[in-house]
């Protein structure tokens, strides 16, 4: 498993903790619920800039 997949799988696995939270309804308050779906939202951000890092460096190394 290299550094990006070791990263998305961290991503993923945060991400489905915090799913759960909310699916169980655990979240203490309406502040709390929105706090995890903001948490949430940047780890799909987080993976999309990873993913994006990656196909650049690929496309870099291809190149030279």
């Amino acid at each position: 498993m290299d550094g990006v997949e070791l990263l998305l799988k961290h991503n993923e696995d945060e991400r489905k903790a915090l799913i759960e939270v909310i699916v169980s309804g655990s979240a203490s308050d309406f502040a709390n619920y929105k706090h995890i779906c903001g948490v949430i939202r940047g780890l799909d951000l987080a993976d999309e800039y990873i993913r994006d890092l990656a196909k650049r460096m690929k496309d870099n190394d291809d190149n030279d």
